[in-house]
């Protein structure tokens, strides 16, 4: 049985094969109602930050049978949200990133502990004890 959780883990191990970096899942659960994960990413132009939303996009399709209800900014490549209902991928330029600073903004919640392979990612081992 798929979960959000592993979901999650699926979108950044797929922003990190497209270099994608600072890649944080932040568990919201307790604190929205709306979704569960924040998968939290930097892409350094419009075209890589359309790149990894593609392959988030992608990868999801293909291992968990999922397709995002709604997207946002893919136009202008500066901030995509991909919203996929129990998580909601954010790929940010590193301008928009600095300026929303979403961790900071949620930096009460735990965060998801993601695979060794996911590149610059942080990691709250309190926060997954349960996998």
């Amino acid at each position: 049985m798929s979960s959000s959780k592993e979901w999650a883990r699926i979108a950044a191990t797929a922003a990190s094969d497209k270099k994608a970096t600072d890649i944080i899942a932040i568990d919201v659960a307790e604190l929205l109602v709306v979704t569960d994960y924040f998968v939290i990413c930097t892409g350094n132009t419009d075209i890589q930050v359309r790149a990894i939303a593609e392959e988030v996009e992608d990868r999801l399709r293909e291992e968990a049978g999922i397709k995002p209800i709604g997207r946002e900014g893919v136009n202008e490549g500066k901030w995509i949200l991909l919203d996929f209902a129990d998580f909601v991928v954010h790929i940010f330029q590193p301008e928009e990133r600095g300026f929303y600073r979403l961790e900071t903004l949620w930096g009460d919640a735990p965060r998801l502990e993601l695979p060794a392979e996911v590149g610059g990612a942080s990691a709250s081992p309190a926060a997954d004890s349960d996998s």
